[in-house]
């Protein structure tokens, strides 16, 4: 199927989604936020692949929403008679912008950004929804929405804020300055910075084919404990890990592990079943 914003390709258990519209710094247009959903779930549904990396073209990752977008979604076009319906229809778009990226977070299987250059508005609502985030040197974060006039509404407030100090947030928020490459690792943001970004894809690549050769249901296990961890307590996610232990622990695969390491091959895992 061919999209106007992504060329997908699945190689090697790894789905790789590459944003493609290097002339418009991939601004996040219409067809944007319907095709990545699709695709995301596509995938997850169909069990296609154990890992996800999302990548871009040209000098910039995203420049974030498309503002000719924003403003056609945002004009009042004699539909809406009061106050009251054009706030509706306004949280109605906001939820429908949400629900884009959070498919990321929702899908069984880890999603990976390689980013490089500008990562700009939408572009860190994107990534803070992704499971690991890796740049290049040059890659910096803007939360864009506060130079616009605008409070970021997307996701980012509610991911970041558990990923890097509350008080770094707060400026970026507040003065919608560029946060470097090298600050988003010193803060947590990113999990390795490249200089460049062939090594980025590289890498990524690298970390995606580990994570591919692990046993996908306790990938999945391990992907939906820690996000349950972070918005519970302790206690409640001790509970629930229990529980999901007892009603999805394989035995079989701890024993393929211990077998594959005994024998010195790649252990075989059964792949997570389609979604019905």
């Amino acid at each position: 199927m061919t999209h106007i914003c992504f060329d997908v390709s699945i190689e090697n258990k790894i789905a790789h989604l590459v944003m493609k519209r290097p002339e418009k710094r991939n601004s996040m247009i219409r067809e944007f936020w319907t095709e990545l959903p699709e695709i995301i779930r596509k995938i997850d549904a169909e069990a296609s692949a154990r890992v996800i990396v999302i990548s871009s073209t040209g000098p910039h990752f995203t420049g974030g929403i498309d503002l000719m977008m924003l403003a056609g979604e945002l004009a009042d076009d004699g539909s809406a008679k009061t106050r009251m319906q054009r706030a509706a229809r306004f949280l109605g778009l906001v939820k429908e912008l949400q629900d884009t990226f959070s498919a990321l977070e929702q899908c069984r299987i880890p999603v990976l950004a390689a980013i490089q250059g500008g990562c700009i508005g939408g572009g860190v609502d994107l990534a803070t929804a992704c499971d690991l985030r890796y740049a290049t040197s040059n890659a910096y974060f803007t939360i864009q929405e506060i130079n616009i006039g605008m409070t970021a509404d997307v996701g980012t407030f509610p991911r970041i804020v558990k990923l890097m100090p509350e008080g770094v947030v707060r400026e970026l928020a507040y003065t919608g300055r560029k946060l470097t490459a090298s600050e988003a690792l010193q803060h947590g943001l990113v999990n390795q910075v490249f200089d460049d970004q062939t090594s980025l894809l590289a890498g990524v690549m690298e970390v995606a084919g580990e994570i591919a050769s692990k046993a996908p249901n306790a990938i999945m296990g391990s992907k939906r404990i820690i996000t349950y961890a972070r918005d519970h307590s302790t206690a409640d996610t001790l509970d629930y890990i229990g529980v999901w232990n007892m009603a999805m622990l394989h035995p079989e695969e701890i024993m393929e592990t211990m077998a594959a390491k005994q024998q010195k091959r790649a252990p075989e895992f059964i792949d997570l079943p389609e979604k019905i």
